[in-house]
């Protein structure tokens, strides 16, 4: 008999589509049944992962712009608050400033019947000219930080930098010559890469990451495979950052991992396995490798000779390769994600963590005017309950030191196009890409004000 497990991300509407392409065969697998409305399913071993609905939460609503229970000042000194945003998704500009295509721009053009809305990032939400404006929302929100990708740099003023260096958007060219992380071959271009930005960046970038969700990006043929190549370039580039940069640059260096987090379907011993075994397939899979230098064991069980082998030397390599541990939560459940901070604590050594995106969605619907639009008190909502479970993950010694809000402005997500919109900051499609701050864009300011106090 199978033994059961729930994945709690009790989602109540759709959630943002996290999937990466490592080669054209990975195309066919979203019509074979990878993704369900908006919903990942996994199937490993003897278990399978079922979507449930939230657990109630007894604490009162947040008053739509009321920050005096929970604000800036109830967080440690220090602690950094920002917004989120990858290359592809917000920057536009295709064809300038010297940009070659990326499998992303391949997908889009060649296989439009991918995306819902058969859309692409050629223009996305032009952050590429509009950058100017969007550091000023940003600081009207009195955010602290701003994190993207570099797809081609972006050094934005005034705010800190959190640079993610691979945010899915491989060169095509590196997908043409050798399959991209299907490959060994990447490892040596990845550090190559890398190296570039720290090089060129390193005097204005204190906080790095190497991949976003290596596990969505690595969904496919074969995911072990390019999972296991990823988390080879990632410690080729640590490695020459610590070597050469960390220490004039004064800078920290980290991965991003994407997790659910899991309830057993009873009190069933077999069912507590699996529970288990969903975290090493998901979590343990990377932070297994990055803090003991091998894969869990139930991994190497049921696996067997389909998961790649690390070496000796591929181990040292791994182990301590990160500074600090980042962690997605795109899901609602605000319990699931302190549940799964504590278990990060206890289970990897009690590494620091950044939160670096948390949001939630709506549909994009044409038939609400601009001011309906505007109000999402449900997002509010959404971030005062997940603020509030990290101030208690903080507060039992979790050292989450920083906290991302997905996203900044609506925008390109990924296979939905523009049908969903994450954004704290509303982007008009129909008036040229006009900016208009949502009902969260001013409880962000709010609650972001420095005294704690509605300004």
């Amino acid at each position: 008999m199978a033994s059961r497990v729930h994945a709690t991300t009790g989602q109540t509407g759709t959630r943002k589509e996290k999937m990466g392409w490592a080669s054209e065969s990975l195309f066919r697998l979203l019509f074979a049944g990878m993704v369900f409305n908006g919903y990942q399913y996994l199937v490993v071993g003897v278990f399978t992962l079922v979507i449930s609905f939230p657990v109630a939460i007894t604490h009162a609503v947040a008053p739509s712009l009321d920050v005096s229970s929970l604000n800036r000042t109830s967080f440690p000194s220090g602690f950094i608050f920002g917004t989120a945003s990858s290359a592809y998704q917000y920057e536009g500009a295709a064809n300038e400033g010297g940009r070659g295509p990326s499998i992303w721009d391949t997908i889009t053009h060649k296989y439009p019947e991918m995306i819902l809305d058969r859309s692409n990032g050629d223009v996305a939400v032009d952050q590429y000219h509009r950058y100017k404006e969007d550091v000023g929302i940003m600081k009207y929100m009195n955010t602290d930080a701003y994190r993207f990708s570099i797809s081609w740099s972006r050094i934005l003023p005034n705010l800190l930098p959190f640079v993610t260096l691979f945010h899915w958007d491989l060169p095509q060219a590196l997908e043409d010559e050798y399959g991209g992380f299907s490959s060994p071959h990447i490892i040596n271009d990845f550090q190559d890469y890398a190296e570039l930005c720290f090089k060129e960046f390193g005097d204005r970038v204190k906080y790095w990451t190497t991949f976003n969700e290596p596990w969505s990006y690595s969904m496919g043929s074969e995911p072990y495979t390019t999972s296991h190549y990823q988390l080879l370039a990632h410690a080729a580039a640590v490695k020459i950052y610590k070597t050469n940069y960390q220490a004039p640059q004064n800078g920290l260096i980290g991965i991003t991992l994407n997790c659910h987090w899991f309830i057993p379907f009873s009190n069933d011993k077999l069912d507590h396995q699996a529970a288990q075994r969903a975290l090493d397939f998901m979590l343990g899979w990377f932070m297994q490798p990055l803090t003991r230098g091998k894969y869990p064991k139930s991994m190497q069980s049921l696996l067997g000779s389909r998961l790649p082998n690390i070496t000796k030397e591929q181990s040292k390599l791994l182990v301590g390769s990160f500074d600090f541990a980042s962690s997605s939560w795109l899901y609602v459940y605000p319990r699931g994600l302190r549940e799964l901070l504590l278990y990060i604590k206890i289970k990897y050594n009690s590494p620091v963590i950044y939160i670096t995106e948390n949001g939630m969605d709506e549909h994009n619907d044409p038939k609400l005017s601009l001011e309906e639009s505007l109000m999402d008190t449900y997002r509010i909502d959404y971030f005062y309950r997940h603020l509030y479970y990290i101030l208690i993950a903080i507060k039992d010694g979790v050292k989450v030191h920083g906290y991302f809000a997905w996203s900044l402005l609506d925008n390109f997500e990924w296979t939905s196009g523009y049908t969903m919109r994450f954004g704290i900051n509303f982007i008009d499609y129909k008036d040229n890409l006009k900016r208009h701050q949502k009902l969260s864009a001013h409880w962000f300011r709010n609650f972001l004000n420095k005294d704690g106090l509605v300004p």
